[in-house]
């Protein structure tokens, strides 16, 4: 049975800050939000998605009281259409300035940005670059850069690794495979 990736509640400290960020940055909007519970004191939970066809990629519930870092999840990942959005993405992360340790990387398949939400959790926004490249890779990507040439800089980079070639076949020869299993 194939799964896919639907959601990912979160554990948050500030929610109405948290839902701030998430949809005037990130571009999330609230599809809905209660109390998990009629009981007193049970806590909200909010649900997030960009797309017509989830109720909800992400939620908050607001019942986080420690300072500690988030749990043991490293990042949280969204796919984009393009390298246009994550470029739009990186410039409306600069402009708020909430989030932190930004870090535009590429890992030969995919153009990233790596930063965390104002309370520590890891994200990455990516648009899938034209080439599979056995992982892990990892390199900064000069936002500087115009397309074309950041599409050249990253062949020129990657075309050496193992496993570098078009994307396009490495899913053929994962879709044969699968339909062998």
């Amino acid at each position: 049975m194939p799964l896919r990736w639907s959601h990912t509640v979160v554990y948050v400290r500030d929610l109405e800050a948290m839902i701030d960020f998430y949809t005037n940055v990130l571009g999330f909007e609230v599809t809905d939000r209660g109390k998990v519970a009629p009981a007193d004191g049970a806590p909200e939970i909010v649900f997030m998605s960009q797309v017509e066809t989830d109720h909800h990629q992400i939620a908050f519930l607001g019942v986080r009281q420690d300072d500690a870092p988030p749990n043991s999840v490293n990042h949280m990942a969204f796919r984009t259409d393009s390298l246009s959005d994550v470029r739009s993405m990186l410039a409306a992360l600069k402009a708020d300035g909430r989030a932190t340790h930004i870090n535009p990387l590429t890992h030969g398949n995919a153009w990233s940005v790596y930063f965390t939400d104002p309370e520590g959790n890891g994200l990455e926004v990516f648009a899938d670059t034209p080439w599979h490249v056995q992982q892990p890779q990892g390199k900064p990507w000069d936002t500087s850069l115009t397309d074309d040439e950041l599409h050249a800089w990253t062949q020129a980079e990657f075309e050496k690794e193992p496993g570098f070639g078009p994307i396009d076949a490495f899913y053929a020869a994962r879709a044969e495979k699968l339909r062998q299993a």
